[in-house]
Parts: structure tokens; C-alpha cells; sequence
């Protein structure tokens, strides 16, 4: 899909959400089978609640009805009600997009669907878990994402404003260690001719991490936050870095090419077998547009437990491309079990409590 494609997607998203958005009678429907939840997911509309039973259900799941800001549509289940995609299968397009004949291999993919409330089931044994695509003010809360080739959630084409929240992610990139995040927000410029809107960027910007567990096993990072995105926040985090397979670059719990996050009180530990360099890393690609990437962020109050294997619990890479826009570590930011210690950059002391 071109940049002009994606605009289109969110826009016609965001105005069929806008016409739903006066009160409207909520309807509940319940599946027991992967047809019924087909058909359900087809039929959507703002208000409505789609409850799963307990059970597996094989088959590709896409998501393009939208929600609205007064009357999201929920997708709720236990955990014992698994959605799986056996595929891929048949012959997509380049850039993707729900094509007739061709299965995507996605766990559950939402494109062009705002306002959606993901809650209680799992998504495993499928080539990717959970796609947003043009879906912003999307919530996650309390799914179980497993047993993933490649990366577990991934919040794409400028889905902003989006949450995943007490959710557990656990054996990713199974297939590709390399391309197994637990979370991946935004794209890599090198996609942005797809997966970028009018600016040209991927702006899948203010999205929340909050109070997860994620790992062990997740073969690459736990967090990935790609370049020119903004203001996202990732806080109450616990990651367990064992089994991070060091491909592709994948040797850290968080790396950070976005701007002006919040990392705040997350706990991260790491042990054997597995590649680990640091707890958190800042990197600067370069881009265009330009964005100051890997710049403007702030960690406090986070945990990080080494292994003895690790070298700094923040490592940033450069000062001098963050000129105006600083990268801070505060003092509240504690460290076990570090081969070189705390921060590579100085330590700024945090600011007392206002009262």
C-alpha cells in the first residue's frame, strides 16, 4: 500500500467511526467456531461485543470493521480460547493487504479497524500474532500471545494511540529469530514506501506498553520502538531475557529509535543461554523526512538485572545527534549484575515530588 493508500485507510476509518459514534443498541454475540467468528468479525459494528468459548480456532482472522470513540467493538475470550492460523498460503500483494485467495498467516490482523478492544484469549502458532494496520485507539488487554514464528504484536501504518496492557508474550520468532519482537511499533524507514502515510513515515506514534510479561524466549528484542515514532510510553514492564538470539541485532530487552518515550518502572532480567549486550539501547538512523530518532527519551525507575552478561542497563549511542534533545537517565534507575554499570551517558538526579 502507498503513503496515499494508508492516508485512505485511516481516513475512511476514522469517519465510519465518527458516523457511529451517537449511542447505538450493543449487541453480543457468541462463537464456539472459526466460521462463527468469521462471520462475526465480517458483521461488526460499533458497540458490538464478540465473546469467544473456550476452544481452537483454526483459520485467517481479519478485522475491518471500525469502532468508535463512544462505542468500541470488543473481541473477549478466556485464555483457553486460542485463535490459529495454519497458513501462509496463495499469493499476496507486496505491500500488504487483505487480498481474496491469499492468507496472510497473521494470528489476527486489524487493518483499517479503530477503536477495537482486544481482551482475555490467546493468539498462537501462526507466522505473526497480532497486526494493527491503520488501526489506531486500538486496546490490548490481558491476551496471551505464543508461539510465534516471527514478532508477536506489531502496531503498523501509523496506528497510533494504541495500548497493550497485562498481556503475556512468551516463544517468538520461531522461524525467524532475528524478526521475533514481542512488541514492534512503527517500521523501519527501509518499509516506509509501504507501510508510511503523506509524511512518508510510519507514524505509530503515542502507543502504550503497560504492565506486561514478556519472555522468556522471545528471540529478539521485547520492545522494538522504530524510528519517527513519538511519545509513546513503556512502563510496569517485566521481561525475562533468556533465550534472545543475538540475529538481526536482537541483543537487548528494549532498543529505541523513537522519540520522546517514557521507560519507567519495568524490571528486566537476563540469564543464559541467549545473546544479551545491554538492558536498553538508544540508535539514530537516519531518515526522511529527518526526525532527531533515538532522541528525547527519559528512563526512571527501572530494575535491570544483568546477568553478569550484560555491559550497561542504558547504553545510548550517540549525545551528539540528540543535540537540544537529550536522552536522561535518572538516578532511580538501579542495576545488578552489570559488566560495565548503570548508563554510558551521565546520570541526572531525579526531580523531587511536587506537592
Amino acid at each position: 500500500m502507498t503513503a496515499a493508500g494508508v492516508d485512505l485507510a485511516v481516513a475512511v476509518a476514522v469517519a465510519i467511526a465518527a458516523a457511529g459514534a451517537a449511542p447505538l443498541p450493543r449487541c453480543t454475540v457468541e462463537v464456539s467456531t472459526a466460521e462463527q467468528l468469521q462471520v462475526a468479525l465480517a458483521d461488526a459494528s460499533p458497540g458490538d461485543r464478540i465473546r469467544l468459548a473456550a476452544g481452537v480456532y483454526h483459520g485467517s482472522f481479519v478485522i475491518q470493521a471500525a469502532g468508535a470513540a463512544t462505542a468500541p467493538i470488543t473481541l473477549t475470550g478466556p485464555p483457553d480460547a486460542v485463535l490459529v492460523n495454519d497458513g501462509p498460503s496463495g499469493a499476496g500483494p507486496s505491500c500488504p493487504a487483505p487480498t481474496a485467495g491469499w492468507d496472510s498467516g497473521y494470528g489476527l490482523w486489524l487493518f483499517g479497524a479503530p477503536y477495537w478492544r482486544l481482551s482475555g484469549f490467546t493468539v498462537a502458532d501462526s507466522k505473526k500474532g497480532i497486526v494493527l494496520d491503520a488501526s489506531p485507539h486500538v486496546t490490548i488487554d490481558g491476551v496471551t500471545v505464543r508461539g510465534i514464528e516471527e514478532e508477536a504484536v506489531h502496531f503498523r501504518r501509523s496506528s497510533a494511540d494504541g495500548t497493550i496492557r497485562n498481556s503475556r508474550i512468551r516463544d517468538t520468532g520461531l522461524a525467524r529469530p532475528g524478526f521475533g519482537e514481542g512488541v514492534y511499533i512503527g517500521s523501519a524507514s527501509s518499509n516506509w514506501a509501504c507501510h508510511g502515510d503523506s509524511s512518508g513515515a510510519d507514524r505509530s506514534d503515542r502507543v502504550r506498553v503497560l504492565n506486561n510479561r514478556i519472555g522468556p524466549n522471545v528471540a529478539a528484542e521485547h520492545i522494538d520502538v522504530k524510528e519517527g515514532t513519538f511519545g509513546g510510553v513503556i512502563r510496569g514492564n517485566r521481561f525475562d531475557g533468556t533465550g534472545i538470539s543475538g540475529e538481526n541485532s536482537a541483543d537487548s530487552w528494549v532498543d529505541v529509535k523513537g522519540i520522546g518515550y517514557l521507560i519507567e518502572g519495568n524490571t528486566g532480567t537476563f540469564r543464559e543461554p541467549g545473546t544479551f549486550a545491554n538492558g536498553y539501547e538508544t540508535h539514530n538512523p537516519t531518515t526522511t523526512p529527518p526526525f532527531q530518532n533515538g532522541c528525547g527519551n527519559i528512563w526512571r525507575d527501572n530494575h535491570s538485572d544483568l546477568g553478569g552478561i550484560g555491559g550497561y542497563a542504558v547504553a545510548v549511542t550517540s549525545t551528539s545527534k540528540c543535540s537540544g534533545n537529550l536522552n536522561v537517565v535518572y538516578a532511580s534507575n538501579t542495576v545488578t549484575n552489570a559488566v560495565n554499570g548503570l548508563t554510558n551517558i551521565a546520570v541526572t538526579p531525579d526531580q523531587p515530588s511536587v506537592r
